[in-house]
């Protein structure tokens, strides 16, 4: 499992959900869209927006014993994996020699064959487990250390990237230095999946906890540890101690804390203790001079407990994760205990999905592009892409609208408003160029060499961007990915091809369910631009107060209102919903869906919208946004999520439409029901 770091400089909807059967037929011959067959209209859409607008749907679907959840993007991504499962069948059965399709087939074969694995036992790590076994001195140490550093570049991430990597980089423009891509330093080393996972006294975690050092202990055992109690004790201890001087998520999640320059002699100099001549030589990083310090209050401490903590320790703790990094290519008993403590103890996830979509995924999630050029080249067409691109511009307009509405604004905050919104790059399916594999070398026989290539390959590539100028076009998400992302620093959006499918979009649905889905996340991703933190950055993406302090003061106050609205759900007995740590993203999606539904109104060119199925037109704008969020989870999925997400789960992203006073005579909401807000209670941003 891994930790979201990288996820701080990304706002992403990070989509859970599914994707559905054809809709009914309207009488002229345009699909619905959205599914009468999941609502359960006994329930009045005022006391229960999710369970209206999906309740027989969650009533009725099981979850798969191999899920954490299931919801919209899960049905989505249903028909990315056929896709691409039909898609590799054609590779593997041409057997290619060359070309990005034999590096497909050959990192394919290689995860697929278990047996092979089985058989290799640890000797594929051999050579790494003996380096460290060899390291003599703190020196050699931070050598190390540094020789395990990659580069996050995956912004949906929720997941502890940087396990036995204690510092993570970083590469794209400086939030203070416009135009100049640096890398940023930021906190690493730990297993689990947050600080708080260590640290707090709730009794959940403490179980997690204890299951985690049992889950340690039974690793170095089979790696064959002469003592792994002894051993495991020592690690936990030293993630522990790690963990307590990381930043808490919500300071990572504060940009201006993390704006720091150090020149290479205030790295020296600011964070005594470690050998940084030696790590940032290992790393690829000696000849750099300036570096963006995210976790400036961190990585002073991190050095600190290089010094201070025996060597022995640090080694049993690099050992322990370069082995479970690489999990997914070690022997079945290592397979097992990996799948058993992050599938089933942190997700409550009670079997492993079959190897080859394990394989199929793996192979997707290393070879983005290859597999994303093959994947769009086939399986999306420019129709979709140009009708979607025309409702971002509609969006856009919409919220642009909103923007010179505004009466409380100034008119130079208002200005650079508008600026940003008009700048704005939005990449739509697929980038415009594509990654060269070509110095690429993937065997057909060994997994773990494949994914340690894989990871220096992009390693490189992304140093290669030190020092030059931002390419405001790069993309941050492969085409086949259901989800999509707002790039602050580069006042960018990326919707990939793969969301752009049902239930988020469908060319032949009318103009309502469309808007109400992918128009309501294309709305949210824009919004991000202007959310407590996306609202910090100038149109050139560079961190700079464009506010005047009364403007910023009124925005402050609507996101207090929707942090109080936030901390109120109770997702589960006691455990509530962090308004504070969500913020943005209900931000976004308050802005968003008021947007999208402007550009819907907008879209009809005055004409009323028809009456289909009994639903008007608002309506089923509403109903296609719940069903876009359509989702069920287990208790541990949804504690963790809750813990480490700045993303509210799923189902309490509904309730959004409390916010939006079209939806309360859409549906005759009236005052006495459960979602009823009076308009004075109402969150309004941008308009």
């Amino acid at each position: 499992m891994k930790q979201p770091l990288v996820l701080i400089l990304f706002a992403a909807a990070a989509l859970a959900g599914c994707r559905s059967q054809q809709g009914a037929e309207t009488a002229q011959g345009t699909e619905i869209g959205i599914e009468p067959s999941w609502m359960d209209t006994s329930v009045k859409p005022g006391d229960d927006f999710n369970a209206y607008a999906n309740g027989h749907w969650i009533a009725t679907h099981a979850m798969p014993e191999d899920r954490a959840e299931i919801g919209a993007s899960y049905l989505a991504d249903q028909l990315r994996e056929k896709n691409t499962r039909e898609l590799f069948d054609g590779i593997l059965k041409a057997n290619p020699t060359s070309g990005n399709d034999a590096l497909i087939a050959n990192y394919y074969k290689a995860y697929l064959n278990t047996d092979a694995i089985d058989r290799a036992g640890l000797s594929p790590e051999k050579a790494d487990l003996d380096a460290i076994a060899a390291i003599a001195d703190k020196r050699q140490l931070a050598a190390a250390i540094g020789g395990t550093i990659r580069a996050d570049t995956d912004p949906l991430n929720a997941s502890n990237f940087f396990t036995q990597h204690l510092f993570g980089v970083f590469i794209s423009q400086g939030l203070n230095t416009p135009g100049e891509q640096l890398p940023y330093l930021m906190q690493g080393g730990i297993g689990l999946p947050e600080r708080e996972y260590y640290l707090s006294a709730d009794p959940k975690m403490a179980e997690i906890r204890n299951k985690y050092h049992a889950y340690v202990a039974q690793f170095l055992q089979l790696a064959g540890n002469a003592d792994p109690q002894g051993t495991a004790n020592r690690i936990i201890d030293l993630e522990t101690k790690i963990a307590t001087v990381h930043a808490t998520r919500e300071e990572s999640d504060d940009f201006a804390k993390g704006a720091t320059v150090w020149t290479r002699a205030e790295v020296e100099r600011n964070a005594p203790g470690l050998d940084w001549g030696a790590l940032l030589g290992a790393a690829q990083l000696g000849s750099i001079q300036k570096f963006e310090a995210y976790h400036s209050g961190a990585i002073p401490k991190l050095a600190a407990l290089v010094a201070s903590e025996p060597l022995e320790n640090w080694k049993d703790w690099l050992a322990f994760h370069a082995l479970n990094e690489h999990s997914s290519a070690l022997p079945k008993p290592f397979r097992d205990a990996s799948f058993a403590f992050y599938g089933t103890t942190l997700s409550g996830t009670p079997k492993q999905r079959p190897r080859d979509q394990l394989a199929l995924n793996a192979t997707s999630g290393a070879l983005q592009d290859a597999v994303g050029k093959a994947y769009v080249d086939k399986y999306f067409p420019a129709s979709a892409k140009t009708e979607v691109q025309g409702m971002v511009a509609g969006i856009k307009a919409a919220f642009a609208k909103r923007v010179q509405a505004l009466d409380w604004m100034a008119p130079a905050t208002k200005q650079e408003a508008l600026k940003k919104v008009e700048t704005i790059v939005v990449g739509v399916g697929y980038p415009d160029s594509w990654r060269d594999y070509s110095a690429l070398t993937i065997s057909p026989t060994d997994a773990y060499a494949n994914q340690k290539a894989v990871g220096l390959l992009e390693y490189q590539h992304q140093l290669s961007k030190i020092g030059k100028p931002l390419d405001r076009t790069e993309w941050w998400m492969p085409p086949q990915l259901v989800n999509a992302v707002n790039l602050p620093v580069q006042n960018a959006l990326n919707f990939p091809a793969a969301i752009l499918v049902k239930p988020y979009f469908d060319p032949k649905a009318d103009a309502a369910y469309n808007y109400g889905g992918i128009g309501a996340t294309i709305g949210h991703e824009i919004s991000h631009s202007f959310d407590n933190n996306g609202a910090l950055f100038d149109s050139t993406g560079r961190l700079r107060n464009w506010w005047t302090p009364q403007d910023f003061k009124r925005f402050e106050q609507a996101g207090n209102a929707l942090v109080k609205q936030y901390d109120a759900y109770e997702p589960l007995p006691g455990l509530h919903i962090n308004g504070k740590l969500t913020l943005g993203e209900n931000i976004a999606d308050v802005a968003g869906l008021a947007a999208s539904y402007d550009a819907y109104k907008a879209s009809l060119g005055g004409k009323p919208a028809p009456v289909v199925n009994g639903l008007t037109g608002d309506q089923r704008f509403f109903i296609a946004f719940a069903q876009s969020w359509i989702c069920k989870m287990r208790d541990e999925t949804l504690r963790q999520r809750i813990a480490t997400d700045g993303h509210s789960p799923d189902m309490f992203r509904i309730p959004t439409v409390r916010n939006i006073d079209a939806w309360y005579p859409a549906f005759d909401v009236q005052p006495g029901q459960k979602l009823y807000l009076p308009p004075d209670q109402r969150v309004r941003v941008w308009g």
